[in-house]
């Protein structure tokens, strides 16, 4: 049901996006790199998926190592090739530059630091009480209790957006940040009441809402008008990158520290302590990150009609 749910809202929201979304008049011309896509796919396989099996695998185990160094020989490659084509999948001089690569590597710390909140709050609210940290709750009302944070995600997606104007990506990020740590350094002192997590929880997720809504303006803001989607589509892809390793590195603390319970094996309260550790450290990183950004969002390179003729022939700057 999980899957056929998840189906149904793609479902829905390709609809909507063909329907409601309005398309953009500008063009960048040029064609698409297939095989751009078809490296960066292949390198993200080898990558992710030893990244999420090497606990049941062996993190040292000859298919673990062997896919992890097939990535970096794919990755190598694909870079070799893209910097050469006239129309890349990413430009990768694009995403070196300053702005362009903090942004990136703050998402990779925010996903990490995001996911955490689904693999530990999840876990105490669900648990038997009988644990001696479990609040015994539902699948159903454990639910309710984080779907306040993905609410709190929407509503502050507009104050993200007015305090980015306001001051910058940069005071945006480092609050986003500031907050999960916050709410992370309030799990760890008290979870013994459902009311803690939920709050832990909305507060973490409240600052992810920041940084995700903020990341986006700080990329467009240092690259062409012409390359947004593709820079952005790369930041999503970092933040991938970081829930994926929150879920590979978490998972691996938690099955080191457990207890029985009757037939069952459950985390340890030790175990999920580290794992607050060490999504609250994350946090840190991103907030850390973030700090080393421009305070002010610089103007758009290739901004201007006059730069948007000049980069692509034939194409005219929208009105």
């Amino acid at each position: 049901m999980l899957f056929l749910v998840a189906a149904a809202m793609g479902a829905t929201g390709l609809v909507l996006t063909l329907t409601v979304v309005p398309d953009s008049s500008l063009r960048a011309g040029g064609r698409f790199d297939f095989p751009g896509v078809a490296g960066l796919t292949a390198g993200l396989v080898c990558f992710l998926l030893p990244i999420s099996k090497g606990g049941g695998w062996g993190w040292t185990s000859p298919l673990t190592l062997g896919l992890f160094a097939a990535a970096a020989v794919i990755f190598a490659v694909w870079a070799f090739v893209e910097l050469r084509v006239a129309n890349p999948l990413v430009d990768l001089r694009t995403t070196t530059r300053r702005q362009v690569l903090l942004t990136n590597l703050a998402s990779i710390a925010f996903g990490f630091a995001m996911f955490g909140t689904q693999l530990v709050f999840p876990q105490v609210l669900q648990t038997s009480p009988a644990s001696g940290y479990g609040l015994g709750l539902s699948l159903f009302e454990a639910g309710l209790c984080m779907a306040v944070g993905g609410g709190m995600m929407i509503v502050l997606s507009p104050v993200s957006a007015r305090v980015t104007g306001a001051y910058g990506p940069k005071v945006t990020l480092m609050l986003g940040a500031l907050l999960a740590v916050a709410g992370y350094a309030g799990a760890l002192a008290v979870m013994t009441e459902v009311w803690h997590v939920a709050l832990a929880a909305t507060v973490v997720s409240a600052g992810a809402g920041l940084g995700y809504a903020a990341m986006p303006a700080s990329i467009m803001s240092s690259v062409p008008v012409s390359e947004t989607a593709a820079a952005n589509g790369f930041n999503s892809l970092m933040r991938s990158i970081g829930t994926a390793t929150a879920s590979a590195v978490i998972s691996t603390v938690l099955a080191a520290h457990t207890v029985q319970l009757g037939a069952a094996t459950l985390p340890s309260l030790d175990g999920l302590r580290y794992a607050l550790i060490i999504s609250m450290a994350a946090g840190v990183a991103g907030m850390t990150i973030s700090a080393f950004l421009p305070r002010r969002r610089s103007s758009r390179p290739g901004a201007g009609p006059e730069r948007l003729v000049t980069r692509t022939p034939g194409v005219q700057a929208p009105s």
